[in-house]
């Protein structure tokens, strides 16, 4: 399994690929799947930890990203011999090796940037299986082998029957991920907000959403990990998700309806894949229409949000659908969902 080296595999606090990454690394693991993660040297797993990096990038200023990433990529390539699988989570740069080994390789595409990336993918598809993590995410013209939602643990995420009166941001402070327009909505509706996040884009804080930062309607927590996260995920009235791009995935969405809050999202990217709207949230077109979605929040039963993540977003079915793949490009079978015997050798 080839992470990310942008963060600690699993992140402290920030790190979606890196996070995806860990639970199914996990996941594997304890299906019996012999796992090599290759990752930052203080990583965490279960499995076997491989790799040459002293630690990530975005904590650590002596680790240069170019550099490092290089060290990385070779370091596993040098091995690939060694495994049934490789399991890229790392971006395109990794297709740039697999013509060189023979061992079937798999990239998970966390988010098609834009078309400027295609020279790394296009050549590559008959040599490297491309999964989605959205149908929204697919690219036209590109060959897929699948498209797998994430999954998450759902025995982490503790169910709040309550709530509170108090709406949520939960994400990078960036213009993509709406922040601003979530402020304008808390403040419209009357309602406490709370933004949880890393600031990704320094002049939109400062110009957009600092100012409105007061302490007492408008709470600005940074980022935040552990049980505290999960609190904060399960304490709100609903989670405001008000993007102004088309979201591949958008894990904070499936986090927060496992505890039982209901999301009012932007109807963009994977967001009708992932929201039954009137059930466990609601889908709006524009950020005016979030008004009458909070109005209609306390119609929606905290309990059924949960379940529609239970039925569709566990870790236990991402890291089945993901067997699956490893077993049918490893056996040329069209369709299987046990894990074969052979699989349990290695996977890098």
């Amino acid at each position: 399994m080839l992470a990310p080296i942008a963060w600690r595999t699993p992140p402290r606090h920030y790190g979606p690929w890196e996070l995806v990454t860990s639970l199914l690394t996990e996941a594997l693991v304890a299906r019996g799947v012999d796992v090599t993660l290759f990752a930052t040297l203080d990583s965490l797993t279960a499995g076997k930890l491989d790799g040459v990096v002293p630690a990530s990038y975005s904590e650590d200023p002596s680790i240069d990203a170019k550099v490092w990433e290089h060290r990385h990529l070779s370091h596993l390539f040098a091995k690939a011999s060694e495994f049934d699988v490789i399991h890229n989570q790392a971006d395109f740069p990794a297709h740039a090796f697999a013509p060189l080994v023979e061992t079937p390789m798999v990239t998970t595409i966390h988010g098609f940037s834009s078309e400027r990336i295609m020279p790394m993918y296009k050549p590559f598809e008959d040599r490297v299986h491309f999964v989605a993590i959205s149908a929204a995410d697919r690219y036209p013209g590109l060959r897929y082998a699948a498209t797998i939602h994430h999954g998450i643990p759902m025995a982490d995420f503790a169910f709040d029957p309550v709530g509170s009166d108090d709406l949520l941001f939960f994400g990078r402070i960036h213009p993509d991920k709406g922040a601003r327009e979530a402020i304008n909505v808390a403040k419209a509706a009357g309602r406490r907000l709370h933004l949880y996040g890393v600031v990704q884009d320094e002049g939109y804080y400062r110009s957009e959403v600092q100012p409105h930062i007061d302490g007492d309607k408008i709470v600005f927590h940074g980022p935040i990990g552990g049980s505290a996260r999960i609190e904060a995920l399960g304490k709100a009235y609903a989670l405001l998700h008000l993007i102004n791009f088309d979201e591949p995935f958008g894990l904070s969405v499936i986090e927060a309806m496992a505890c039982g809050t209901p999301v009012i999202a932007i109807r963009r990217g994977s967001m009708p894949e992932l929201i039954a709207h009137g059930t466990n949230g609601f889908l709006i077109d524009d950020a005016p229409q979030a008004m009458e979605a909070i109005e209609r929040v306390g119609s929606l039963k905290r309990a059924d949000v949960r379940d529609t993540v239970l039925e569709r977003f566990s870790v236990d079915r991402m890291a089945e659908d993901y067997i699956a793949l490893y077993h049918r490009i490893l056996t040329g079978s069209p369709h299987s969902l046990a894990v074969p015997t052979d699989l349990c050798e290695a996977v890098a």
